[in-house]
């Protein structure tokens, strides 16, 4: 990826070196969206599956027929659809500037890219996006959403609207997920900001609000077609870098290799030897490389309907 001497975002908060200390066990405002890491799998809640899918239909119909749902939805998300938020005056360490490192630079440089072309989607439709702040922690982390370490892998916040990401899963991408290269580092956050553009659009706070009815099943299957969405809006994101002449080859190889190392079938059969495909919370190897593939090819947010039909 030809991501150097590029503009590099400013909404990044590093906490790297910063020490954490634990709040008091509390309700916290969301549940954490992440890229699965050591084997755990991701479990959101919701509630009724026909509702969620009765508005994201309306949503991609809207979009169909040239009506701007954006508008309308811009201000639905946030924190408040999300539950309790953390009282404001709960420790919290300071942030340190921003170090100045290679990999930093690089996922500076990526946050810019996935602004610039949400910002061009966004416009296109006439509404404001309303850009994410990027967290790097080291070891543990304390967002709205509650207490992380890195275990956790990267995930995004939607009670806070923060991408969180301990930069050493990258080595952990290439060393136990066999999945080297920068553009797949590339996708692991252009996925975590598909979760951003799911809670401006209102669809997580939709799903959150309606999981508590949910059965397990039900709730399983849904959160399937929530990351399938957001890795089909990584894959719009690799669309319009592609069109601006940024990958170099083999990238796109990297993203589809990514996508595939970190399914839940492949992860289940590296780390337990057998698959249990009703645990499956993020989706299959296969799913979650096609739907990568099918914003990249089209690039268009109607071509991201993961919630009606078969995925």
């Amino acid at each position: 990826m030809r991501w150097e001497g590029r503009r590099q975002s400013t909404n990044i908060q590093d906490m790297r070196g910063s020490r954490v200390r634990r709040a008091p066990a509390r309700r916290t405002a969301g549940r954490r969206v992440r890229i699965p890491s050591r084997g755990r799998a991701m479990r959101t809640g919701g509630g009724s599956v026909s509702g969620i899918v009765v508005l994201v239909v309306l949503f991609f119909a809207l979009r169909f027929l040239g009506v701007d749902p954006l508008a309308v939805l811009a201000g639905g998300g946030g924190s408040g659809a999300f539950g309790e938020m953390l009282p404001q005056n709960a420790p919290q360490a300071p942030a340190g500037p921003v170090r100045n490192d290679r990999t930093t630079q690089f996922v500076a440089t990526v946050l810019a890219e996935t602004e610039d072309v949400w910002d061009g989607i966004f416009t296109a439709g006439n509404a404001r996006y309303p850009k994410p702040t990027l967290v790097l922690f080291e070891n543990q982390v304390r967002s709205a959403c509650g207490f992380a370490s890195a275990a956790s892998g990267p995930f995004y916040c939607p009670a806070d609207s923060k991408v969180y990401i301990d930069l050493g899963f990258f080595d952990e991408l290439a060393r136990r997920f066999r999945a080297s290269g920068d553009f797949a580092q590339a996708y692991v956050l252009a996925h975590e900001v598909g979760h951003h553009v799911q809670n401006v659009i209102g669809i997580l706070p939709e799903f959150n609000r309606m999981r508590r009815s949910m059965s397990p099943a039900e709730r399983n299957a849904m959160s399937v077609r929530v990351e399938l969405q957001a890795d089909c809006f990584a894959g719009i994101w690799g669309h319009f870098t592609a069109q601006r002449g940024l990958l170099e080859e083999g990238d796109l190889e990297e993203a589809l290799n990514a996508a595939t190392q970190i399914g839940d079938d492949a992860i289940q059969r590296r780390t337990q030897g057998y698959i249990v495909p009703e645990s499956f919370s993020h989706g299959t190897s296969a799913q979650r490389r096609a739907w990568f593939a099918r914003g990249f090819d089209s690039g268009r947010l109607q071509d991201c309907d993961t919630f009606n039909g078969p995925v």
